[in-house]
């Protein structure tokens, strides 16, 4: 058989493996199938190519080119993940888990592409929250800006998800404009270089974005900077002993954590034997205890029900468990394959060992199992194992103790109080569900567990059908928790974007802050636009072009004639003497969609040209009733602008109404489709 080399990518070159190498078995059958790791690999260089070159091409590149970026590297992975599932399968993995670590790892990047044209800038520039008014008369203003970091995310995943974990994390460096030096576990690295080659293979990166180190980092973390950022998943004590490294505290050296959690499921009060609830907590609870042999660090650990249905439960539980066939990840009829090697069982059946001190071992031997085409004492596999604890408040072992396989416990609860006492008892999860339809016992658990888990997830009847489960991550949703868990996030949108990027408070005038922030500010000098604006395309209009229109007072019969044909016949725009009796009115006033109206009608060139749609209006305030009698002027101005595609961008303009005193009436924002 022959044997492959897992090589490294290191400053635009693939290097074999050398001088330390270790080999890499399957899981299945335990023979060596490949080798990876040098000791000879130049980490400096690696850093300084990330750094000089992959840096200052990613930062070049605005969020949305960023944004196009991983969607167009999504995409060509995709075509090509068949490969990925062909050697996946000496993981120990199923087919239905390649489904979760590949297509959940793509799925993935498409998100971050989709928010990254959705939610950030078409610029270099992320602006974090509004601008602060810092003197009295609006000359001096502050503002929170986020640039990229100038240095390199080193990425060290776990070997349970070999593509997810990589690209969960690539998505938010990447788009932050921030590269990336890959070190995967190297027990299933062989998957993540062949995505790698992959992605390199695409052309789509540019030189330095993406740099891979196959076997071990030698002094690497010794030679970060505060520009730097450490990303890490897996034991909390191998975190422990990374973050502690004496240059990762000398110098701050960012370190995002995602490591050990006892995450755990809690059978609600109402979800009794018989209703849809009771059957979906053991089914969530089988599939988490196997998919990926139980290898997730969302997994549920520790089940929670109310002591009169433990029985049920276990019951419930051990009939579904009977069911999961155990064998060779390639058959398609089993249902659960291998651990990753026969080191992570030997681990496994030690840490199942010591729960066994404290909880009897109520379904699952693993001296004495079936595998379906597989030999069970050369490959790495295990049952699935379901321990009882009958006294969980004098256990310390089962609350602090991960089997990182097919390992949980049941225990019993008094009352509801009592269960979130118990899941708190993990010292911080990534994860802890609640099968419930009960929405008090969800307010409460959110209230008395929150702040212990990084996610809590509930699910009933109502939800089963669409819900992604417990042990699933959404790039949508922070990934991480407090303590035990790692203190850290992952994803969650532009919240794990900023994971990479440093936040700065921007002080000065409002041109000033208009320049950096490439956004229209208030108070800023008035741009004199040389046309109508809406005559000119996206790339002809400047932010602060602005137009002032005419007045146009607002009579007695045009308030009538709108409540007429609108239907609109609020008492404060009929009612004289009701609406005085109004404490914000001083008799009838204009409808507010009336003076929205009016001002279109002030400001709209009604010509054929470059505006393309309407396509929304936002941040509506009406700040000071309109009378009959009073004259409504408008005042338009570019606020930003951000590019679609070639043949289109949205302009959003920044529409103030005042009247005859110069009282502001009414401010909004105006979005419009404009030709490119």
């Amino acid at each position: 058989m022959t044997i492959q080399k897992i090589s490294s990518f290191a400053a635009g070159a693939w290097i074999s493996p050398g001088a330390g190498a270790r080999s890499i078995s399957s899981a299945i059958t335990g023979v060596v199938i490949a080798e990876a790791g040098n000791d000879a690999l130049d980490v400096q260089g690696m850093l300084d190519y990330g750094r000089i070159v992959g840096g200052p091409a990613l930062r070049a590149m605005t969020f949305h080119d960023r944004a196009r970026m991983l969607k167009a590297l999504a995409a060509h992975i995709s075509r090509h993940k068949q490969a990925l599932y062909d050697i996946s399968f000496d993981t120990g993995a199923t087919q239905s888990d390649h489904l979760i670590d590949i297509d959940g790892g793509i799925g993935t990047m498409f998100v971050f592409a989709s928010k990254g044209r959705r939610e950030m800038p078409d610029a270099h520039i992320y602006l974090d929250g509004e601008v602060e008014q810092l003197s009295r008369n609006g000359t001096f203003l502050g503002q929170h800006v986020c640039t990229s970091l100038q240095g390199v995310a080193v990425h060290i995943n776990a070997f349970n998800f070999p593509v997810w974990g990589m690209l969960e994390k690539l998505a938010p460096t990447l788009l932050a404009g921030v590269p990336a030096i890959v070190k995967p576990a190297t027990s299933s690295c062989y998957v993540t270089e062949a995505c790698v080659r992959i992605m390199i293979d695409s052309g789509i990166l540019p030189a330095g974005a993406v740099q891979l180190i196959s076997g071990g980092t030698g002094d690497l973390l010794d030679r970060l900077d505060m520009q730097d950022v450490v990303s890490f998943t897996g034991s909390a004590r191998t975190a422990l002993a990374l973050r502690s490294a004496p240059n990762i505290l000398e110098n701050s050296v960012r370190f995002v954590a995602e490591q050990d959690s006892l995450n755990a499921s809690i059978l609600g009060p109402d979800a009794v034997p018989g209703t849809p609830e009771f059957d979906l907590f053991v089914k969530e609870v089988q599939r988490e205890m196997t998919t990926k042999a139980g290898q997730k660090c969302t997994a549920i650990r520790r089940i929670m029900a109310p002591e009169d249905q433990v029985e049920a439960v276990i019951k419930a539980l051990s009939a579904r468990l009977t069911k999961t066939i155990v064998g060779n990840p390639r058959d398609p009829n089993v249902r659960m394959g291998a651990l990753v090697s026969t080191a992570q069982k030997a681990d496994v059946l030690a840490q199942a060992a010591i729960i066994g001190t404290e909880a009897t071992r109520v379904f699952g031997d693993p001296d004495n199992f079936e595998t379906l085409n597989a030999d069970a004492n050369k490959g790495a596999f295990v049952p699935p194992m379901l321990f009882h604890c009958e006294a969980p408040d004098t256990a310390q072992r089962v609350h602090d103790t991960e089997a990182f396989g097919p390992v949980s416990t049941i225990m019993g609860y008094r009352d509801l109080g009592h269960a979130i006492e118990l899941i708190n008892r993990g010292q911080g999860s990534l994860v802890a569900s609640v099968i419930t339809r009960d929405v008090d016992v969800a307010r409460n658990v959110v209230l008395g567990a929150g702040a212990y888990h990084g996610r809590l997830y509930f699910n009933n009847r109502d939800s089963m059908k669409e819900s992604t489960g417990h042990g699933s991550p959404l790039p949508h949703m922070v990934h991480g928790g407090p303590g035990r868990a790692g203190g850290g996030e992952e994803m969650g949108g532009i919240r794990g974007v900023m994971h990479y990027m440093q936040r700065t408070a921007i002080q000065g005038s409002p041109d000033i802050l208009m320049a950096i922030g490439q956004q229209w500010v208030s108070g800023a000098t008035e741009v004199r636009a040389p046309t109508h604006p809406f005559t000119r395309t996206f790339t002809e209009l400047e932010i602060g072009e602005t137009i002032n229109t005419a007045a146009r007072e607002i009579t007695l019969d045009d308030i009538e004639h709108f409540a007429a044909f609108t239907g609109d016949n609020f008492y404060a725009h009929m009612n004289d003497e009701a609406a005085a009796a109004n404490p914000f009115f001083p008799g009838r006033v204009a409808h507010g969609y009336l003076l929205l109206s009016f001002a279109a009608g002030l400001f709209v060139e009604p010509n054929p040209g470059p505006v393309l749609a309407n396509t929304g209006l936002e941040n509506l305030r009406f700040m000071k009733p309109a009378v009959a009698g009073d004259n409504i002027k408008v005042r338009l101005t570019v606020k930003k602008k951000t590019r679609r595609n070639d043949d289109y961008g949205e302009v959003r303009w920044h529409v103030t109404l005042t009247n005859q005193d110069d009282d502001l009436v009414a401010e909004y924002e105006l979005l419009t489709m404009n030709e490119y």
